[in-house]
């Protein structure tokens, strides 16, 4: 018995002389490493732009004095699934006002890895959003049995978007659905705008309505990965919306909807639960996930960033803490832009601003994959039938035919160009409140580590990476991407 025990902690102290031995080589890599600096910075020219390339040299002890990011490669967190944004109606249809030449930018400037930034995942609506010309449904009204379902709508406009970018993107996309609302009739208010809620008797009917989804975009050519259950459950909008409880996205989840998609044989699409803000994301998903009936069919959570309307902080917390009751359960961001359009805010550095704040805050707090609203709105902020106008990183102005960047677009792709699908987050933390920062080991081995200067000056700080490490001058009010 002393001889197995012996043996056994033998093996365990060379398995731990072996480990920190393979850790001090992964630090000792970086010796006399290149670095690679990307940069967009506020009042310059800089947009994702190559700035710098210098290398590690050996790590003293910081001093206090001292501003540093320090990166540990071997604490590994979730995997990366990938970032993009909406191809809704309003997308598609500005899509197709724009001159041959701008669409072809257009899908470059999002889909390429090489010559844009690299979009991987694609969210759409299913029938009409409040970014769609109109309400509109797949079926004629009163049509319970789903006889009359069709896509020609969206054969039109949508569909075709979807195909270019799919093929700019290299032949594929991860793309999810969401319903704004159920048809009128199916509803207690008989409306698919302002609220209402889904009727008992059609729960059945409303759950084939997404299996006729799923199998008519499929066949074609455009796979569906998965769904959310219903944009923003609580909310009553003046555009389509329905209302559910955590109690009644529960039961139609794990009674109707999950069920009726195992049994049309789509029970590997992603179901993502809540679609809404932070501020209520805990207590949804305690009530879904908490019924081992309705978990088993939930690949994650979905959230969007509005529930700062009253002026207040964003509750990136409450993320984290979803994050460490569910370990086991997907956090995925569903939607966010920045409301009221003025054209003369086209450049208002602050909107970029807001989008790599909450990137970094979400990945850090566990989030494995980040979506944008509408990739493409005109001039306008539209089009959108209930006047609720918004940004989009690109606008296309359709009586020009010039296509519009705005800062969104260049910080979102600070993390989309650079981060690979399948790589994972990494400790990365600042030692200043001034900075943020968050990292990825890629599957190649490089590590992608973002840095975003919050602050009106210009800060140099030590990216220190174990025992070595590079100075880095940010500029005021700049993100730069560190690829080494």
């Amino acid at each position: 018995m002393k001889k197995v025990l012996l043996s056994f902690l033998l093996a365990c102290t060379i398995m731990g002389m072996a480990q920190k031995k393979t850790a001090a080589n992964n630090f000792k890599a970086f010796k006399n490493k290149t670095l690679l600096i990307y940069t967009t910075a506020d009042s310059t020219q800089l947009r994702l732009a190559l700035t710098d390339s210098i290398k590690f040299v050996q790590l003293n002890q910081p001093l206090e004095t001292q501003t540093c990011v320090f990166v540990n490669p071997n604490k590994t967190f979730q995997k990366f699934l990938g970032i993009g944004g909406a191809i809704t109606d309003a997308s598609a249809e500005v899509f197709a006002k724009l001159p041959l030449k701008k669409q072809q930018e257009f899908l470059t400037a999002y889909f390429s890895k090489t010559n844009g930034i690299g979009y991987s995942l694609i969210r759409t609506n299913i029938h009409s959003c409040d970014f769609s010309s109109g309400s509109y449904t797949y079926i004629q009204e009163g049509d319970k049995a789903l006889k009359t379902f069709t896509i020609d709508h969206d054969l039109e406009f949508r569909i075709p978007l979807i195909k270019k970018a799919m093929q700019t993107a290299g032949g594929k996309l991860t793309l999810f659905a969401s319903p704004w609302s159920p048809p009128a009739f199916m509803k207690d208010n008989n409306n698919m705008l302002k609220g209402g809620k889904l009727l008992p008797e059609f729960y059945q009917s409303w759950a084939n309505y997404f299996v006729k989804f799923i199998t008519s975009y499929q066949k074609q050519g455009v796979p569906v990965w998965g769904l959310t259950i219903q944009n923003e459950p609580m909310a009553t909008q003046k555009w389509e919306s329905c209302i559910f409880t955590a109690e009644e996205e529960r039961d139609f989840l794990k009674n109707y909807l999950g069920p009726t998609l195992q049994k049309a044989g789509f029970g590997d699409k992603k179901i993502i639960v809540w679609d809404h803000n932070r501020d209520l994301i805990s207590q949804r998903a305690s009530t879904i996930l908490d019924d081992p009936a309705a978990a088993k069919y939930v690949w994650g959570i979905g959230f969007h960033w509005y529930e700062n309307w009253s002026g207040g902080e964003q509750m990136f917390d409450n993320v984290g803490n979803v994050h460490e009751m569910y370990p086991n359960k997907n956090l995925i961001f569903t939607e966010g832009c920045t409301e009221s359009f003025k054209t003369e805010h086209y450049q208002w550095w602050a909107n970029g601003e807001k989008y790599g704040q909450s990137m970094i805050h979400d990945f850090n707090n566990g989030t494995t994959a980040w979506t944008d609203w509408n990739i493409l709105l005109d001039q306008n902020g539209g089009p959108n039938h209930v006047a609720n106008f918004c940004f989009a990183p690109l606008h296309g102005d359709t009586q020009t035919g010039a296509l519009i960047y705005t800062p969104a677009y260049y910080y979102i792709g600070h993390f989309s160009k650079f981060i690979e699908n399948g790589s994972h987050r990494i400790s990365s933390t600042a030692s200043r409140s001034s900075l943020l920062t968050t990292s990825f080991l890629n599957q190649n081995g490089k590590i992608v580590t973002i840095v975003m200067n919050q602050s009106n000056v210009k800060i140099k700080y030590n990216l220190c990476v174990g025992t070595q490490t590079a100075e880095i001058m940010i500029l005021p009010h700049a993100i730069q991407t560190l690829v080494y």
